[in-house]
């Protein structure tokens, strides 16, 4: 199988990371929805990132639609299997995934829209968004921190891609000292071998 799209994609990321924990091997193509818009119009002609080619042929899109597929393939999953505890997982990966939609937004505001056409409500509007995100996952980790055993279960995976993330294209709408147990659980996860296989550049 093979993943198509960038790793400064957190979506494209959190595919691989996810692939790597689940013992799942994937050929990588780093091709850009941007500087290749063409040769990826061949692959998916949605152009969409991450595309999953199968060895069918068949292909895939949308991060958490792929992640679930190759749940089904190695029989495991990276969500607990407790109501309860799935629950929270799953709160935590919803605020991870809007974390990174609001980064995208507001990078695409700020570095394809040209200055004299960007919109001031919006984008503060995008920039409060992404601050709830992150309040309210350092909120619930500090709440309940999640494990740094060595096991990376989808939560954390997520949300420390999000982080990364908005670190890397947005780095102005972070703060370690304001949100410290999220930095500093995405700090133990990049020190791990199934990030450290990713980086983003």
């Amino acid at each position: 199988m093979k993943l198509i799209g960038m790793l400064d994609s957190p979506y494209v990321r959190r595919v691989a990371i996810s692939a790597q924990c689940l013992g799942i091997e994937l050929a990588h193509e780093p091709v850009s929805v941007f500087r290749h818009f063409e040769r990826f119009q061949q692959i998916n002609p949605v152009v969409k990132a991450p595309t999953l080619i199968l060895d069918d042929g068949q292909t895939l899109i949308d991060s958490t639609l792929i992640i679930d597929y190759l749940e089904t393939l190695s029989g495991q999953s990276l969500l607990p299997a407790h109501p309860a505890a799935r629950v929270r997982a799953l709160y935590l990966i919803g605020l991870g995934l809007a974390a990174c939609e609001k980064a995208v937004q507001l990078y695409y505001e700020r570095n394809l829209r040209p200055a004299q056409i960007q919109y001031q409500p919006w984008v503060e509007r995008v920039e409060g968004q992404l601050a709830a995100a992150f309040t309210a996952l350092e909120l619930e980790l500090q709440r309940q921190p999640l494990p740094t055993d060595g096991a990376l279960m989808q939560d954390g995976i997520t949300l420390a891609v999000a982080w990364s993330f908005t670190g890397l294209v947005v780095p102005d709408q972070i703060d370690a000292a304001r949100f410290p147990h999220i930095a500093h659980y995405t700090a133990y996860a990049e020190s791990l071998d199934a990030f450290a296989r990713t980086p983003m550049n």
